[in-house]
């Protein structure tokens, strides 16, 4: 622990670290009577006893630095800028609050600060900071990218990731631990083997800094010296505020099963603004002290006031934001005669945004040097160089979350995850982080990130390597998800993808990426959530997604010969899903087999089947049918993996008995 006594700012500079003290005690007293009357409607964790962090720390950030922060977040909301009333109508709901309504007390955005959001799901502003040090490192900027998080967080993955990533790309983070000692209810001492946050830091190769927070100058200079590293290009440092909360954790909670009111009064003896009040009064006039707090009093009322009276915001707007606007795009060329694999066209059209956008870069595993395990970045690391190719430890959840702290803060990060399976680890950071922060931000960040990987199942790749998981994130708002069959479509959505503000889940099956095709050699764009019908046919619609597309080709060329006309639908994008032209198919054919290499239980086929039976259950003459690979994780042996998927004979079959029904 840092024990020698920092030298005695400028009065100006105590003064100003007092009212931030004052405002943020004030509103968090203000939104615990307020908790009580019921103007609180959900959570409320409040700061009340670690005023001395947040002002600490905030007073060396400029209005362009940015902070990531945790459930506990309003005193870091003040202390970076956002004003009082913001905050409080944030947490009544209203429209004027700092996320519109959308977040309360546990998801607070105001970019306009600098404040870039505080989770509810403990860990992921660690990595988000370390992402948005990777844009300041990028864009070779001296901004600084700040982390807040409890004592809990120091036992969580991305703990452990997020500060190895910033270590070995000395990225300009400052991670500060707020120990309370407490996550929840759980010791600190009882939960860390290790008891020392501030040690930790060895661990990764940057400093470590234990200081007294609730000592506002001990915090103060340290992270001076911390954020004077950042700018200067000498890398992270992790500083371990030695603190407290007096309130509970949540208001509303029990307080005194998992500690003693001895304890908590102990620490209310030692709170961090009577310090500096007692300091500031013994070098000079106390009664400026006694304006400062009747001003924020004030102040603090004339919030709450505004907010209580604040307008709800609009039940019309309550699915807006989920989505990017789309934006109006040329009819894509012909295909060509130009003939090129899959692959080959996927990094005809990264090669060529990376060469025009320079905010892109990518993360992943092997794809600097060696261009990635499926060639995927072959030759841009020499056009690029490290930082926009970079290669990355095994840190799924790790890089996942940097990708998205990195799109917050204005690059545009790809995460080539190799095998989808691998990207499972970081599936809470899509889920909860990446899919929801243009929603939970009110429209303000953009989340252009693309997360590019393997499906499917083949070349005895076992159970690891051969997941089919589009079902799954096509299932959550906020996400794209691609599943191109062709080398055409293949370069023409991930031109899209790489233009467009939305997430974007790119899944190539892997048993298509030598697969040749025409390809135009120029740009151009295929926009999400039109399908392609990739053969005309009277009797019967087939929509097939990735390998199972060539093969309903297949089937529909021996199908041909016998007198059964087959047309074939390719949705190209899961999400979202155009079922308009899957039911144009249907009216024609009146007879609908949907085709799929994933699981038949809450796939996407059961989606397609349920939507045309609800938009165009008229139009059909026989029942919707489906044919999935078999319900199993896939073994290794090549007789056993040819068993669990569909084939063109089974499919074609499957047609037939659907024809004579």
């Amino acid at each position: 622990m840092v024990t020698d006594p920092p030298p005695i700012p400028p009065r100006d500079d105590l003064l100003r670290l007092f009212r931030t003290m004052v405002l943020i005690r004030r509103c968090e007293e203000q939104l615990a009577r307020a908790h009580q009357r019921g103007l609180v409607h959900g959570a409320c964790h409040t700061y009340v006893g670690q005023e001395a962090v947040a002002a600490g720390v905030c007073d060396h950030l400029r209005r362009d630095d940015v902070v990531f922060s945790t459930h506990r977040g309003h005193g870091h909301a003040l202390a970076k800028g956002v004003p009082p009333v913001q905050l409080i109508a944030e947490l009544y709901g209203r429209a004027a609050g700092c996320s519109q309504g959308r977040g309360g007390s546990m998801h607070l955005f105001s970019p306009e600060v600098g404040l870039m959001g505080t989770s509810g799901i403990v860990g992921p502003c660690i990595l988000q900071a370390a992402g948005a040090g990777y844009t300041f490192l990028l864009t070779k900027t001296d901004n600084v990218a700040v982390a807040f998080f409890g004592d809990g967080a120091v036992n969580n993955a991305a703990f452990h990731e997020g500060l190895n990533l910033a270590a070995i790309w000395k990225l300009p983070v400052l991670f500060v631990c707020e120990n309370n000692g407490f996550a929840t209810e759980v010791p600190f001492r009882t939960a860390a083997g290790n008891p020392s946050v501030a040690g930790r830091g060895a661990a990764y190769g940057l400093p470590g800094v234990e200081v007294d927070g609730n000592d506002v100058l001990a915090v103060r200079a340290a992270a001076a010296e911390a954020v004077r590293r950042a700018r200067s290009g000498e890398g992270p440092t992790l500083l371990e505020c030695v603190t407290y909360r007096t309130r509970p954790h949540a208001e509303g909670m029990g307080d005194y099963t998992y500690r003693t009111r001895e304890e908590v009064e102990s620490w209310k003896a030692r709170c961090p603004i009577r310090s500096l009040r007692e300091l500031i009064a013994a070098c000079g006039d106390a009664t400026e002290l006694d304006a400062i707090e009747s001003t924020i009093q004030t102040e603090v009322e004339a919030a709450h006031a505004a907010a209580e009276a604040a307008a709800w915001p609009d039940p019309a707007t309550a699915a807006a934001h989920v989505f990017a606007e789309p934006r109006r795009l040329p009819e894509p060329p012909p295909p060509g005669d130009r003939e090129v694999t899959y692959s080959q066209a996927a990094l005809e059209a990264l090669s060529a945004e990376m060469a025009a956008n320079p905010r892109i870069f990518v993360l992943g595993e092997g794809i600097g040097v060696r261009g990635g395990n499926f060639r995927t970045t072959a030759g841009l690391y020499d056009k690029h160089g490290p930082e926009r190719l970079r290669d990355t430890p095994i840190t799924e959840r790790g890089f996942v979350g940097l990708g998205c702290g990195a799109a917050m803060t204005g690059t545009r990060p790809v995460i080539d995850f190799m095998f989808a399976d691998f990207v499972l680890d970081g599936v809470g950071e899509i889920v909860n982080q990446i899919a929801k922060m243009r929603y939970m931000s009110s429209g303000r960040l953009k989340m252009p990130v693309l997360l590019r990987g393997c499906v499917g199942i083949g070349h005895s790749a076992a159970t690891h390597h051969s997941g089919n998981y589009y079902p799954l994130f096509a299932q959550f708002p906020g996400l794209r998800v691609a599943v191109p069959s062709t080398p055409y479509d293949a370069k023409g959505l991930l031109h899209h993808a790489l233009r467009c503000d939305d997430p974007v889940v790119f899944l190539e099956h892997r048993e298509l990426l030598t697969l040749k095709g025409p390809v135009p050699e120029a740009a151009y764009e295929i926009p999400f959530g039109r399908a392609a019908v990739v053969r005309e046919g009277r009797d019967v619609t087939v929509v097939a997604l990735a390998r199972m597309v060539r093969l309903a080709l297949e089937a529909a060329a021996e199908l041909e010969r016998a007198g059964v006309s087959v047309e074939v639908i390719d949705p190209r994008t899961v999400a979202p899903l155009d079922v308009d032209t899957i039911g144009a198919s249907v009216a024609k054919t009146g007879r609908l087999l949907i085709a799929d290499e994933g699981f038949a239980p809450f796939g996407v086929g059961a989606e397609v089947a349920a939507q045309v039976a609800d938009r165009f259950f008229d139009e059909l003459d026989a029942p919707v049918r489906r044919l999935n690979g078999v319900f199993t994780p896939t073994p290794y042996s090549p007789p056993l993996e040819a068993a669990v998927v569909p084939d063109a004979a089974r499919l074609a079959a499957a047609i037939r008995d659907l024809v004579e029904e």
